[in-house]
């Protein structure tokens, strides 16, 4: 709508924002209308309307088979939209209209803002799916009539509201009408099967709805008492949610004054016991599997240590650097599961992980302090278990760099980590500056234990490819990474 707005009308943010809560509301009309709604944004130059949103209903049929938003209305094609737009009235005069051979009732609405009006609202009923009222559909039409009155006289939105739940109830969870001291003075089965679950034994009508709710809702469960009054009383535009050990409702009010002065409210209800149970077992489960990756962190934390203690006693050069490789490659892998001991999801930042491994891998090398891992670019997050093969990579990479790039104790130089998400894929780059490749090094006729994991992570567990050369402008080793995102 926005878009639209901004080619075509004169409408300011101000009335942007006010069509915006209309539309966020705009459901429930069009489910108590039994009727299509289609909002027409004035053309700038005068000469008609744009269809700049659409609702249809979920009570009863479309009156529409496509979409019609975007589509422009000239002045003069269609006379009730002209009408209530320059006279600022509801127009329910006229015939009905015949749409692939369904006749369809039209009636327009005005919207009015500060004075003015800025839009006009066209009520579209498929006539072929009316039949005799019952009480319930009665009252559903009386509440969207007191709507529209609303809407027309600039009543409805109310300025700044905003539902405070995802799963704010609809018309055909629970619909219950009350007067202007809060009486029930209708309401539908399935708002009376909500509060029978609450403890009800009789009906709801004539009773006092906020004081019934007290009695039913321990303190502990219900909200204070001036959010609930004002709520279940129906003098306030907003929702709260209450319930007992064992039932949870959402409960939205929208007070009606179609002439300006409060004459009731509609008090929408819904069951949403079995989402909050399920609310409940999610954040288990989570705080399960957050517990699980804390205990596999503190297991591999528990093996590198032993593998550091064999290799503190070992008499061979050669076997103590394999075990402190090793230490490596379990701390690498230790580093992901703390992250996903932390996060609430099974996707990580790996930012946070790649940083401390470069600081890892130059800590404990013989060049102490000199090298420096710099990470240009960010990894964002990534799924766990591309998480964990990923981190195994670099680490063997950047150990890699440091141990046969820097012979020299003596020589300062810098590992640059380049990161880039480019269509779907991740291209990583980890260049630094020491000697360089020996003369005729071949990839695939290498026998290092850490090239081969390398290759076996990035070719089978990751999907990618492996490249390893030198950098292209200056001294130094480049070893590229291509991997697919998912």
């Amino acid at each position: 709508m926005t878009d639209l707005v901004r080619s075509h009308t004169d409408l300011d943010d101000e009335d942007v924002a006010w069509l915006q809560l209309l539309q966020a509301d705009w459901q429930i009309i069009a489910d108590l209308s039994f009727a299509d709604l289609v909002l027409w944004l004035p053309d700038r130059e005068g000469k008609g309307f744009w269809a700049a949103g659409q609702m249809r209903p979920t009570t009863g049929p479309t009156a529409y088979v496509d979409d019609v938003v975007g589509t422009f209305v000239p002045i003069g094609r269609r006379p009730l939209i002209d009408a209530a737009y320059l006279q600022g009235r509801l127009v329910r005069e006229g015939d009905p209209e015949w749409r692939d051979d369904v006749p369809v009732r039209v009636e327009t609405i005005p919207v009015r803002r500060a004075g003015r009006i800025i839009a006009v609202v066209a009520r579209n009923t498929n006539l072929l799916g009316v039949r005799t009222p019952s009480r319930l559909e009665l009252s559903y039409l009386q509440t969207a009539a007191d709507l529209t009155q609303m809407i027309a006289h600039g009543h409805f939105p109310a300025a700044g509201q905003r539902s405070d739940h995802a799963d704010t109830p609809r018309v055909g969870d629970g619909f219950l009408r009350v007067d202007n001291v809060g009486r029930v003075v209708y309401a539908s089965p399935n708002a009376l099967s909500v509060y029978r679950r609450l403890g009800l034994s009789g009906d709801l009508a004539g009773l006092s709805l906020a004081e019934l709710t007290r009695d039913l809702v321990p303190p502990r469960r219900r909200p204070d008492e001036e959010t609930l009054s004002a709520v279940l009383g129906g003098r306030a535009h907003r929702d709260t949610e209450i319930g007992t050990d064992t039932v949870s409702l959402i409960v939205r009010s929208i007070p009606l004054r179609p002439a300006g002065d409060h004459i009731g409210a509609l008090i929408l209800v819904r069951d949403v016991t079995d989402l909050r149970r399920r609310d409940r077992e999610l954040v288990t489960k989570d705080a399960t599997i957050r517990e699980i990756h804390h205990r596999v962190k503190n297991n591999l934390q528990t093996v590198a240590a032993l593998l550091r203690l064999q290799a503190r006693r070992m008499d061979s050069e050669s076997a103590r650097l394999a075990l402190e490789e090793a230490v490596r490659r379990v701390g690498s892998i230790a580093l992901v599961h703390e992250m996903l001991s932390q996060s609430v999801g099974e996707r990580v930042d790996f930012d946070e992980i790649v940083d401390p491994l470069g600081r890892m891998v130059t800590d404990v090398s013989d060049q102490g302090g000199r090298i420096r891992v710099r990470r240009d670019g960010t990894f964002g997050e990534l799924p766990s278990e591309s998480a964990t093969a990923l981190a195994m990579v670099l680490t063997e990479l950047l150990q890699n760099a440091v141990e046969h790039g820097y012979d020299d104790p003596e020589t300062a130089g810098e590992i640059v980590l380049t990161v880039r998400r480019i269509v779907g894929r991740l291209h990583v780059t980890v260049d630094d500056d020491g000697k360089g490749l020996p003369e005729g090094f071949d990839l695939d006729a290498s026998t290092s234990l850490g090239l081969s994991i390398v290759r076996t992570l990035v070719e089978s567990e990751l999907g990618g490819q492996l490249e390893l050369g030198p950098v292209p402008s200056g001294t130094g080793t480049r070893a590229a990474l291509d991997v697919p995102l998912e």
